[in-house]
C-alpha cells in the first residue's frame, strides 16, 4: 500500500500534466476562436476540457488534501483558487459568451495572464507578483 508521500506525488503529476493539457487545448481553442475556426464547436472541442479540468480538479484536491493545506487556510492557495476563477470566467467569455471578436480576444488575453499568475503562485508559493 503506497503511502502518502507516495500518494501526494502521483496526484502532483497527475495535475502538472492536466495543467498542461489545459494551457495547450486552451491556445489552441483560442486560436480557433480568434480565426474564426469551425474547430471550435466540434464535439471534442467541447468534452476533452470538461473531461481534464474534471481530473485537474480531483487531483487538485487529492494533493491538497494530503497535504494539509486548504484554501483560506493557506494565503498562496486561496490565491491560486480565486486566480483559477479569474480563468475560468475570462476563459468562458472568451470562448464562448463574449458578444464580439475584441472582447472575446481581450478576455482570452486575460485568461492567459490569469493562468500565469496562477503557475507563478503554484510555483513560487507566494501570492504577490513582486
Amino acid at each position: 500500500m503506497p503511502d502518502q508521500l507516495q500518494l501526494f506525488t502521483v496526484f502532483k503529476y497527475i495535475h502538472t500534466t492536466t495543467v498542461l493539457l489545459t494551457i495547450i487545448g486552451f491556445t489552441i481553442r483560442g486560436i480557433w476562436m480568434m480565426r474564426g475556426s469551425p474547430l471550435l464547436d466540434t464535439r471534442a472541442s467541447r468534452t476533452f476540457p470538461h473531461v481534464n479540468d474534471t481530473v485537474l480538479l480531483i487531483s487538485a484536491v487529492s494533493a491538497a488534501a494530503l497535504s494539509g493545506q486548504y484554501p483560506f487556510i493557506n494565503i498562496w492557495l486561496t490565491a491560486k483558487v480565486l486566480g483559477l476563477l479569474a480563468y475560468i470566467l475570462l476563459g468562458a467569455v472568451a470562448l464562448t459568451y463574449g458578444p464580439t471578436r475584441g472582447i472575446r480576444i481581450s478576455a482570452y488575453a486575460g485568461a492567459l495572464l490569469s493562468f500565469a499568475y496562477v503557475v507563478h503562485v503554484a510555483l513560487t508559493k507566494n501570492p504577490f507578483i513582486f
